[in-house]
């Protein structure tokens, strides 16, 4: 991806300490305009304290951020407390305070205008002049096109008309948290630091948000465990390791090959210089005491006393290690749904569902947030009433854990004593064994669960499903929290596992190749589709294209006129797409073309560093006329690139 050097924002040398423990040391590195970074790191490592301390709603210990005057930035944190009693859209419209306040003098205005027959005085044409200061003005900062904007992004992120003048406080603190997200986006800032936005959205407004960022002409920064999300939206990785960073100009997928990569050769260069080191002191001790070879022998120790040593950079490699216990014998038959109907008092959420779920099936939850993947959850757990009839299959064990399951544990207990309250048989003596591998041990096992944080109180509620074997497993949301690297472990462990699975996730790499099956809720009823969750996605794309076929064919009663002008939009609509998609193919073959240049780059910089290797081409001028010719290359697709970003906004 191309390397934008306006700079936005500037770190320098940040350093932040919790309990005389570094978080950051010395930590230094350049917001550019048009960025879209990730930051990564274990959970813990200080990813949303960076945001915070960019933002300025933290101070570090030691260093600075230089923010330009004039950049904006909108931060959105991981979680927030959110009071309003506004509607939903006049919430959001609050992102054009200084509009609203011109749409409300305006009102004002025009009301005093009306009440007033003294048109040649003085005061009333200073009201007309007010009037049409302000509607310049009004017009100048886009006030037209605002509540267009504001429902478009609302619809975007899984609002409908019905829910815009609705309270906000009818909502769920997920839902509220969509609209800070729309009051964000809105405002359009120049730098945007949203942290975990997805653990707030489905799967929809998820790829509704990845369009939306890739586009977006300021820069983002993201904390996310969602790497197809990073993967879609970012071209550049920030890794917080042990205190350190390392800055990576790929996504997230680009950024763990490219870090196993300097790994390797770090580890590679530290060991030849570690041999060349034991050489030379071999000689040293071998010929020290000869007086002929005295001089060979003081030149070897100047050596080594210059040498600059080569260090391999500590990497925080611990994680999770479990597998689920071996799934006690069921009936073919897992579970069997009839009429299944769930009424709460605003709404019925489930109606009248049926389906079966054989045994060793694999079945993903998917929909909006609200459709009822939890509510059938509680239904099979059996945590929750309904009408209808849900039958068990024989010996059927569940096992559930629930999306707020952490919250469910005793904060008064301590992590050992969680477990130990409730583990039986064999399993108690293993206690120890099993919170070590959640990455409890030492004197973390005596640590009340309210002092925990929230990847650490996953990892607990976790643990807790292994303490006794189940032939069903319903997972709702279980990577909320967690870190990539756990994630990975928690998704092994899962296809490893040998019962039937039922999870709800909105995670689709986490999804893809765990399940066969996958239960679309929408509008309180179910679709079934076959195969795993990029399966879904790409017959779902496929429905929505045929029902736009069909609507655009007309119905019967339509006029020829309506039928003609339904085609006609329905071709143009196709035409745009395809000049959309054609862009799109054209920028991502650019970005392959710049990440090509640059790395050609690096190589030749690289040669140039070594002259005495190189020194026919250096002399022959031949290396640097290659060196030149490929940065004139690399500036012209640059350009390339952004003319066609440009057309892609236009059309977009």
């Amino acid at each position: 991806m191309p390397i934008f050097v306006k700079p936005m924002v500037s770190l320098s040398n940040i350093s932040v300490q919790f309990g005389g423990v570094p978080l950051f040391d010395r930590v230094s590195f350049i917001i550019n305009d048009k960025d879209r970074i990730g930051l990564v790191g274990k959970n813990g490592a200080g990813k949303s304290t960076l945001l915070k301390i960019i933002n300025g709603t933290q101070k570090s210990g030691e260093g600075e951020v230089v923010v330009p005057e004039g950049q904006t930035i909108g931060y959105l944190p991981q979680e927030m407390e959110i009071q309003s009693r506004k509607t939903v859209i006049a919430e959001a419209t609050m992102a054009f305070t200084e509009i609203v306040e011109m749409e409300d003098r305006l009102k004002s205005l025009e009301s005093e205008i009306h009440s007033r027959q003294d048109y040649e005085s003085d005061e009333y044409h200073g009201l007309l002049k007010q009037q049409s200061d302000i509607y310049e003005h009004y017009h100048i900062l886009g006030g037209s096109s605002v509540h267009a904007d504001v429902e478009k992004v609302l619809t975007g992120l899984g609002f409908s008309r019905e829910d815009f003048n609705r309270s906000m406080s009818e909502f769920s603190s997920g839902w509220q948290m969509r609209v800070e997200i729309a009051k964000i986006l809105l405002r359009r800032p120049n730098l945007i630091l949203l942290d975990e936005p997805t653990n707030h959205l489905d799967i929809e407004a998820i790829q509704w948000l990845e369009s939306f960022l890739v586009q977006y002409r300021g820069a983002v920064i993201l904390v996310s465990h969602d790497r197809a999300f990073l993967d879609t939206v970012t071209t550049r990785t920030i890794e917080i390791t042990m205190g350190k960073i390392y800055d990576y100009k790929a996504n997230y997928s680009g950024y763990v090959e490219m870090r196993e990569e300097r790994m390797e050769n770090q580890l590679a260069t530290y060991e030849n210089q570690q041999r060349q080191i034991r050489q030379v002191e071999r000689f040293i001790e071998r010929f020290r005491s000869k007086n002929t070879k005295a001089k060979q022998v003081q030149s070897r120790i100047k050596m080594l006393g210059k040498m600059e040593i080569v260090e391999v950079d500590a990497t925080d490699e611990s994680s999770i290690h479990f597998r689920f216990p071996p799934a006690p014998h069921s009936g073919k038959i897992v579970l069997e749904g009839k009429k299944i109907i769930k009424d709460y008092p605003q709404k019925r959420v489930l109606h009248s569902l049926d389906f079966s779920v054989i045994k060793g099936e694999r079945i993903a939850f998917v929909g909006r947030n609200g459709e009822g993947k939890t509510t059938l959850s509680k239904i099979i757990a059996g945590v929750l009433e309904y009408s209808g009839e849900l039958k068990k299959g024989h010996n059927v064990v569940t096992g559930y854990y629930a999306q707020d399951q952490s919250e469910h544990l005793n904060p008064e207990l301590t992590v050992f004593k969680t477990i130990d309250e409730i583990a039986v048989g064999d399993i108690r003596p293993r206690i120890k064994a099993i919170l070590g591998g959640f990455l409890f041990s030492g004197d973390d096992i005596e640590k009340k669960v309210k002092v925990l944080s929230g990847g650490e109180r996953s990892r607990l509620s976790i643990a807790k499903l292994l303490l006794s074997p189940v032939n069903l497993l319903i997972l709702d949301e279980p990577t909320n929290h967690l870190d990539m690297r756990s994630k990975d472990i928690l998704k092994s462990a899962l296809l490893r596992y040998d019962g039937t699975l039922i999870i709800v996730s909105h995670d689709r790499d986490f999804l893809q190749g765990l399940t066969n099956r996958v239960f679309e809720f929408r509008d309180g009823r179910i679709k079934e589709y076959l195969g795993d969750i990029y399966d879904y996605l790409e017959q779902r794309k496929i429905r929505a294209l045929s029902e736009l076929e069909k609507d655009s064919a007309g119905i019967k009663d339509s006029s020829p006129d309506t039928v003609s002008e339904n085609k006609i939009s329905y071709e143009k609509k196709k035409e745009s797409e395809r000049d959309l998609r054609k862009l799109r193919n054209q920028i991502s073959r650019s970005e392959d073309e710049i990440e090509r240049l640059e790395n050609e780059i690096r190589i030749q910089e690289g040669m140039l560093g070594e002259p005495q290797k190189y020194q026919e081409r250096i002399r022959d001028g031949s290396l640097s006329k290659a060196y030149e010719d490929m940065k004139s290359r690399l500036s012209a697709e640059m350009e390339r690139w952004e003319a066609l970003h440009n057309e892609l906004e236009q059309l977009s």
